[in-house]
């Protein structure tokens, strides 16, 4: 019991790595890259690892800091270049390296699907799930994970889905939604079901949906504001530059919020569900009456 505790309450003191501090963070290119690297970069600095994305050989690649000063690099296949999209490979590489060190050189995983010594990991391809895991397992025995996991959690890149609630059946009397709204009707759903959870774990998985950092809602809606910026910057009037800069401006706040929610899921996942309030004793429905009040006696009439 007392363990559980202080696994919860590790979960929720444990800080998601920053992101990189130099000028390249701001432009959109390079939150472009960062966006399609978030389901490696996300699960890692939420163990307390520091990331950034460079650009390695032929493909950008992830770079991902030690405490001992040492690195890893996360990479599609350099040589020869891929024409896979960046952040979805045929297979990751990741290699631990030492910048003053040149003897320690460690290949931690490589899904790689040619080369000359093919690994087991070979059949997991591109996914990331296995190379988190490989990576957890490495640095744990190394002592080099910060935050590790909780014991009872799968990396965070693809946890279970909430079973998916059954349509409501009509309730007399409840005005029929508009059916224009179908997106809104989904999130208010949500909602309900939020509302209705029986646990902080059902919640957490509610989230999920929620702050998921490449399928998610949030992930999602900022996808939806760049392309309606991009869609507005095709009309000739200059209102148009002017209303492409705002949604941008809304697509970068919408991804900025889901970086600060990001550890929401696994807080809420570790909340300990408050013990039920003692019940007072309970108390008569109805008071009992008073005695009725004796009227006051009527004075005595005087005969004439």
């Amino acid at each position: 019991m007392a363990a559980d505790e202080a696994n919860a309450t590790d979960a929720r003191a444990a800080p998601i790595a920053p992101l990189p501090d130099h000028r390249d963070v701001n432009m959109p290119w390079w939150q472009e890259l960062w966006r399609r690297h978030a389901h490696i970069t996300t699960p890692l600095r939420a163990r307390g690892l520091p990331c950034d994305i460079e650009f390695g050989l032929s493909a950008y690649i992830v770079r991902v800091s030690l405490p001992d000063d040492s690195y890893l690099i996360i990479s599609p296949p350099q040589e020869p270049s891929s024409d896979h999209p960046s952040g979805d490979p045929e297979g990751w590489i990741a290699t631990r390296e030492h910048p003053d060190d040149q003897t320690l050189f460690e290949v931690l995983y490589d899904s790689a699907p040619s080369g000359a010594r093919r690994r087991p990991e070979a059949r997991h391809g591109g996914s990331a799930q296995p190379l988190i895991e490989a990576i957890d397992l490495r640095l744990a025995q190394l002592g080099l994970l910060p935050h590790p996991a909780l014991p009872h959690e799968s990396p965070h890149v693809h946890p279970a889905q909430p079973a998916p609630t059954p349509p409501s059946p009509d309730i007399p009397g409840k005005p029929d939604r508009d059916p224009a709204y179908v997106y809104g009707d989904a999130l208010r759903d949500l909602t309900d079901r939020l509302n209705a959870a029986e646990s902080h774990a059902d919640a957490a998985a509610l989230l999920h949906q929620i702050l998921e950092p490449t399928d998610g809602l949030l992930a999602q809606l900022g996808e939806f504001f760049e392309a309606a910026g991009e869609k507005a910057k095709e009309a000739e009037e200059d209102d148009g530059f002017d209303l492409s800069y705002d949604l941008a401006d809304a697509a970068a706040e919408i991804r900025s919020l889901g970086e600060v929610l990001h550890v929401a899921e696994d807080r809420m996942r570790a909340l300990t569900p408050l013990a039920p309030a003692p019940r007072l004793p309970s108390t008569p429905a109805r008071a009992p009456s008073l005695p009725p009040r004796a009227l006051p006696s009527a004075p005595p009439r005087h005969m004439r």
